[in-house]
């Protein structure tokens, strides 16, 4: 696509690669690191067939945290985020 990206003080015009994702609230492992959001994550072929296929409003169901059983924390030596302290 050819558009204006990079910052407003130095924009850059040209050809860019660009992506989005899906986001949810997080589950109890994701919501430890990060408390506000967490990427949606397709785990079945069903859900991949639904995602590419199925109209929005049946699509959009798929935007929901996984059970937290499903994910686990494997290193935290990178840990980038910083939550605010109140």
């Amino acid at each position: 696509m050819t558009d204006m990206c990079g910052t407003k003080a130095e924009p850059i015009e040209g050809e860019h690669l660009l992506y989005s994702f899906l986001t949810s609230e997080p589950n109890g492992v994701v919501r430890l690191i990060h408390p506000r959001a967490m990427p949606v994550i397709l785990t079945t072929l069903e859900e991949y067939e639904i995602w590419l296929t199925a109209p929005a409003d049946v699509e959009l169901k798929l935007q929901r945290p996984l059970p937290d059983d499903m994910l686990q924390i494997v290193s935290e030596e990178h840990r980038s985020y910083q939550p605010e302290v109140a």
